[in-house]
């Protein structure tokens, strides 16, 4: 039985689904992998840099407020650490979890995280999907060289869509994919179906806890285009750029055409789609459509979110996450930490 020591970045409602999960699911870890585990590291900007090597005491972090920047300190102990390769040492990382909020432009300081945890000789599993974006091939290649796992079904959808590629599809070669992959727009969309305002609907999926930190990377489309990005790098090895997708929010839709075409049968989504041209280029556009009937997204209604594939070998395949919360996004890295050391275990 091998004792694993996490550290979290980033501690807000997906970090403590984590850390919840993870003790429900304790029993299963250490009689079917041989896995036991203790956080020795958790930082935010409020918190500060936590760090303790025999363990923080995890009901304690559960409850908010009982931490700040220190608290783990005895007295005769070294200073606090400042940064994040500090951070990393103190606690002596052997898995990070990355699960700060999405910067969309850049992917920092996400991708800085994922390169200091690698380079410190510790796995890394990320919900933050701007990593895989903007520093996928030197990630993979820096984990490759150090031995290590870099690992990230968390990101898009809420659903284990690289993993099911990786370990299912063998030779597979994906040709297209188009989805509905953001929430929020789903919920905002049908808030205006039903005679509600926009700001109504940004607000409802606030309430939900499914919003980026900041609304306008949803309803302006960067969050799908950036999930777009994600998929097209890692399953048709092709890293686009966010600035190489169309993209399109729905904040240029009125509320009586979104009426008329709920009416009509037809109602609007923000579809995110890319597909191989005949040139072997990958083109990918984000934006509002009108779904019809029988389309496999038309069904994908409040925080639903789905993906539809065509593959050479299969001309359709659908995933799909029906109503995710935060214990789907907690599941992804539970996953991922489960198979980032199983080899260590066995």
């Amino acid at each position: 039985m091998k004792t694993f020591n996490l550290c979290l970045l980033g501690f807000g409602n997906v970090g403590r689904a984590l850390v919840r999960l993870l003790g429900e699911k304790s029993a299963e870890m250490r009689e079917g992998y041989g896995i036991e585990w203790r956080i020795t590291g958790v930082a935010t900007r409020r918190m500060g840099w936590l760090a303790a090597a025999q363990g923080l005491p995890v009901e304690s972090l559960l409850r908010a407020g009982e931490f700040a920047a220190g608290a783990s300190r005895q007295e005769g102990e070294p200073p606090s650490p400042a940064n994040v390769r500090e951070w990393l040492a103190a606690a002596r990382c052997d898995v990070m979890f990355e699960i700060t909020s999405l910067e969309p432009l850049t992917g920092q300081p996400a991708v800085e995280h994922v390169r200091a945890a690698l380079e410190a000789g510790a796995h890394a599993v990320t919900a933050n999907k701007g990593t895989i974006v903007h520093a996928y091939r030197e990630l993979r290649a820096l984990a490759g060289a150090r031995g290590r796992r870099f690992l990230f079904d968390a990101t898009v959808a809420d659903m284990p869509v690289f993993s099911l590629f990786r370990e299912c599809l063998p030779a597979a070669r994906l040709r297209a994919f188009r989805g509905i992959f953001n929430s929020t727009t789903n919920i905002i969309l049908e808030e205006l179906e039903q005679g509600r305002t926009f700001a109504e609907g940004v607000r409802h999926a606030q309430s939900l806890g499914v919003t980026e930190t900041d609304p306008a990377y949803d309803v302006d489309g960067w969050d799908a285009a950036v999930k777009t990005c994600a998929l097209a790098t890692v399953l048709m090895d092709a890293p686009l750029r966010l600035d190489q997708i169309e993209r399109e929010g729905i904040s240029g839709l009125d509320a009586e055409s979104v009426r008329a075409a709920r009416a009509a049968g037809r109602p609007y989504k923000l579809v995110s789609r890319a597909e191989r041209t005949g040139e072997g280029r990958v083109v990918a556009r984000v934006g509002a459509e009108q779904v019809a009937a029988g389309d496999p997204l038309a069904a994908v209604n409040g925080t639903s979110l789905s993906i539809n594939f065509e593959l050479d070998v299969l001309p359709g395949l659908t995933v799909t996450a029906h109503q995710p919360d935060l214990q789907s996004t907690a599941y992804g890295l539970l996953s991922d930490f489960i198979n980032a050391v199983r080899a260590e275990t066995e």
